[in-house]
């Protein structure tokens, strides 16, 4: 595996989300209510939004654009107009830092 720190937890506020570019490749890092982070594709495979813009509803992301929504554990398509789910990363937190498994 091929860790590589994507933030800090003081970075990402419980209950949202945060975009950031992996080697040009935009990411959400998501801090649910609950405590946990989560890691997906941020743009909405239906429309092309960043959906770190969007709210995050326990461990339901929601795009801004068309309003659909992605479970962050999964990817799972949880609202049309998406069908296509979204791709999600192995995550790990160390200390502070919020680590993905990333292969380019």
């Amino acid at each position: 595996m091929a860790w590589r720190q994507v933030a800090t937890r003081d970075q990402v506020p419980a209950g949202t989300g945060l975009k950031v570019e992996i080697d040009g490749h935009p990411v959400a890092v998501w801090h649910t209510a609950s405590g946990e982070f989560f890691v997906t594709d941020d743009t909405c495979t239906h429309a092309q939004a960043s959906l770190s813009e969007g709210g995050l509803q326990g461990y339901v992301c929601i795009c801004p654009r068309h309003g659909a929504r992605f479970d962050v554990r999964t990817g799972a398509v949880r609202a049309l107009p998406a069908v296509v789910p979204l791709r999600t990363y192995p995550v790990r937190v160390d200390g502070d830092a919020i680590l993905i498994d990333w292969k380019d």
